[in-house]
């Protein structure tokens, strides 16, 4: 099992709604509570953040790999089952 890098802001609301999201998804699959997520405040952490490519949060990577980056045409439920691939994807590594 790998660790998830993802990148918010926290004034974000689609930020927001990835972290109910996992919340969520934590509740309904126990073998999510075993993956290891980083969340890093790209405001906060910018030479973290200018290190990887992307332009939207929340944005998920695994390792270098970017797994989803939020569009900002999406909604709660295309962003909670875009977490819960990478939360897949991570669990499987």
């Amino acid at each position: 099992m790998r660790k998830l890098t993802i990148f918010y802001l926290e004034n974000c609301p689609y930020c927001r709604k990835a972290a109910d999201a996992v919340k969520e998804l934590k509740a309904e699959n126990p073998d999510f509570e075993n993956v290891e997520a980083e969340w890093i405040e790209e405001s906060r952490n910018p030479e973290i953040a200018e290190k990887y490519n992307y332009y939207y949060v929340p944005c998920v990577f695994l390792g270098g790999e970017k797994l989803y980056e939020c569009s900002p045409s999406d909604g709660y439920d295309e962003i909670k089952r875009r977490f819960e691939a990478a939360f897949r994807t991570a669990a499987e590594k």
